[in-house]
C-alpha cells in the first residue's frame, strides 16, 4: 500500500508551484558506488538530497554522477521536479502518523511548541526541510536512508487538513481556529 501511495503522489508532485529562489538543500546522504566493467572498475557517486522551502513543500531526489557535487546537482534537480505539499498545523503536523517503505517504519507525533525536531538523520533533514519545527519522530526497521526518506515522505503524503477530513466525510468545514 505504502509504495502505490508514492507512485500515485509522484504523479501529483509534477504540478506543484514553488518559488525556486526560497528552496534550501541538504544532502542526507552520499555513497561511493563502483561498477566492473572489462578494464576494471568504473567509480561514481551516488547522493540523496532533500529540499524544501521550510513552509510547507518538501521533495528529496537522488544523483549520480563521476563528481560529488555533479551528483549533488542532480539529486537537487529531481528533488524539485518532485515536490510535495505538507498540511501543517501551526508549526507542527496535525496528527500522529505511520508511514512505511520497504522494511523501514517512521512514525511521526506532533509536538507542543518548544519541543523542536527529536529525529535521527534522514527524518531530521525532511523534517527541517519541510518546516515542521516541534515533532517527535521514531524511525524503526532499517536505517537504510533512501528508504528512512520514502517512509517519511509516505507519512506527510498521509496528513489530511481539517477541511479535507470533513469534505470525505461530508461534514461542514470546521472554522478556521
Amino acid at each position: 500500500m505504502s509504495k502505490n501511495l508514492l507512485k500515485r503522489a509522484l504523479a501529483v508532485r509534477r504540478q506543484l508551484e514553488v518559488n525556486t529562489a526560497t528552496l534550501k538543500d541538504q544532502v542526507v546522504s552520499i555513497n561511493r558506488v563502483t561498477k566492473v566493467v572489462k578494464g576494471g572498475k568504473n567509480l561514481s557517486f551516488s547522493a540523496l538530497v532533500v529540499v524544501g522551502d521550510q513552509q510547507g513543500h518538501v521533495g528529496f531526489g537522488m544523483g549520480k554522477a563521476r563528481e560529488v557535487p555533479m551528483a549533488i546537482r542532480k539529486g537537487i534537480e529531481q528533488a524539485k521536479k518532485s515536490m510535495i505539499r505538507v498540511h501543517l498545523q501551526g508549526t507542527t503536523i496535525p496528527y500522529t502518523v505511520v508511514g512505511r517503505y520497504g522494511s523501514a517504519t517512521v512514525l511521526l507525533k506532533p509536538g507542543p511548541e518548544g519541543t523542536g525536531v527529536i529525529a535521527g538523520g534522514p527524518v531530521r533533514a525532511v523534517m527541517e526541510a519541510a518546516g515542521i519545527q516541534n515533532v517527535l519522530t521514531k524511525s524503526l526497521g532499517t536505517s537504510n536512508p533512501h528508504n528512512v526518506v520514502k517512509a517519511t515522505f509516505n507519512a506527510l503524503l498521509q496528513l489530511r487538513d481539517a477541511g479535507q477530513v470533513a469534505e470525505l466525510r461530508g461534514k461542514a468545514a470546521p472554522a478556521a481556529s
